[in-house]
């Protein structure tokens, strides 16, 4: 009944907004250096020494046991299936592959009235993770949801641990958490998770006005299963999740104590980080790319992130391990609703966003539409390269097979609708 009703009210929507898209002759366009240089990524080390304090603080008390991102995917907490087991629409040129998650996670929603439920939003892997594109040989995926009640949002995060060896799908929850200066921690509070890039020790998740940092060598497996969070004299618990892993670092795109969901996509110096990739560059500098979301408007910022390699974390201006970085780059792109974009390490760009009208049986800004893949190079107009899973949301790009990456939201609780695609962009 509840799915019934959605997919009517999604249609109710997409009927009562008819927003064109972008014209077809509007290319990618840079913006200028006076424009991208005030975008920044702003941290102090007092953030990161206070972080670093509290999480030694809870690893003392002997609560939670250290593990490896391997053991949680291989624990078969949940198993999926190895093949897209929904239609994507994607082209069958570009050779789809996939999986897909349980019959629990792709019914789950933030739109149940009762219990609430979880929305995936971020995708990144192991092939951002090492220049090879594996970790210790095992192929892994990790997605990042986030938790609301009755149509609510950003209450809680997870990421999902999951090992694909094209035969299985096996994977584990992991609760993001933040700690607090008693040895104890609580949910990583307000939080989106609207993108997500592995690199190197590091798990950077975009959070609207701010990126969270988590650290791989932090995974912790919690000693008690309930609904509590936190530490309490032996015991550790993380809201039902076996596992929980704590933010150590944080970086704000406008001041620190602002809320990270009042960020401006499209105009202003407080950028948003919508979603988020990595764009690895071989002997060249690796950058992130973040994204912004505006509903139902072209116009969403593309920007380039310098990364410290060594450090495995944002260039700091002034040389530092840890500090402020500045913009590389920016564009503004004519692709309406933009939900994620890569970079392919050649100057191109994929972005996930509405397909232009006429492309579907149902309003293009309908959340009924499927989605389109858009591509182009700054300066270029784009094109669809396909039609994509509705909704998609953050893409990947793996440059040691050349495939691009993606995985959507499900508008439709009742019977699900999630993937997790990958295509060849090579023919």
């Amino acid at each position: 009944m509840l799915g019934a009703l959605f997919v009517a009210l999604a249609m109710l929507v997409g009927n009562l907004i008819t927003a064109p898209s972008a014209s077809a002759a509007t290319p990618l366009t840079a913006l200028p250096r006076q424009t991208y240089d005030k975008f920044r990524l702003k941290t102090t080390d007092a953030v990161w020494a206070d972080l670093k304090n509290a999480v030694a603080a809870v690893e003392r008390t002997k609560t939670v046991t250290k593990v490896s991102p391997l053991s949680v995917a291989q624990s078969a907490q949940h198993r999926g299936s190895p093949d897209p087991c929904h239609p994507t629409k994607l082209n069958s040129r570009y050779i789809p592959d996939g999986f897909c998650w349980d019959r629990t996670d792709d019914t789950t929603s933030n739109y149940d009235s009762e219990q609430g439920g979880w929305m995936p939003q971020g995708l990144t892997a192991s092939h951002d993770a090492t220049p090879g594109g594996t970790y210790n040989g095992h192929h892994l995926y990790l997605a990042s949801w986030f938790h609301g009640v009755d149509g609510s949002k950003d209450e809680y995060a997870r990421v999902s641990i999951v090992e694909n060896n094209n035969r299985t799908v096996s994977y584990g929850h992991v609760f993001l958490v933040t700690p607090t200066d008693n040895g104890s921690f609580m949910p990583t509070p307000n939080i989106h998770a609207d993108g997500m890039v592995w690199y190197g020790k590091r798990l950077f998740v975009a959070n609207g006005g701010e990126l969270l940092v988590y650290d791989m060598r932090h995974l912790w497996k919690v000693n008690t299963i309930s609904g509590e969070v936190g530490v309490k004299g032996a015991s550790s618990s993380a809201r039902w999740h076996q596992w929980a892993m704590p933010l150590i670092g944080r970086y704000w795109t406008g001041t620190a104590d602002a809320n990270p969901r009042k960020c401006t996509p499209g105009t202003g110096e407080v950028v948003c980080l919508s979603s988020l990739s990595l764009d690895r560059q071989g002997a060249k500098t690796d950058t992130l790319v973040s994204g912004e979301f505006r509903t139902d408007k072209a116009g969403g910022r593309i920007i380039r992130w310098p990364l410290n390699a060594a450090m495995a974390l944002p260039r700091a201006d002034d040389g530092s391990q840890i500090g402020s970085t500045k913009a590389w780059s920016a564009y503004t792109t004519p692709v309406w609703s933009m939900q994620g974009v890569a970079a392919d390490g050649n100057g191109r760009f994929y972005m996930a966003g509405r397909c232009p009208d006429g492309w579907s049986d149902v309003p293009a800004s309908s959340p009924l539409a499927y989605s389109c893949i858009h591509y182009a190079k700054p300066g270029d107009e784009p094109h669809v390269f396909t039609m994509a899973p509705r909704l998609t949301q953050n893409l990947s790009w793996a440059p040691q097979w050349g495939r691009l990456w993606g995985l959507n939201e499900s508008i439709n609780p009742s019977s699900g609708d999630r993937v997790v695609f990958s295509i060849d962009v090579s023919p």
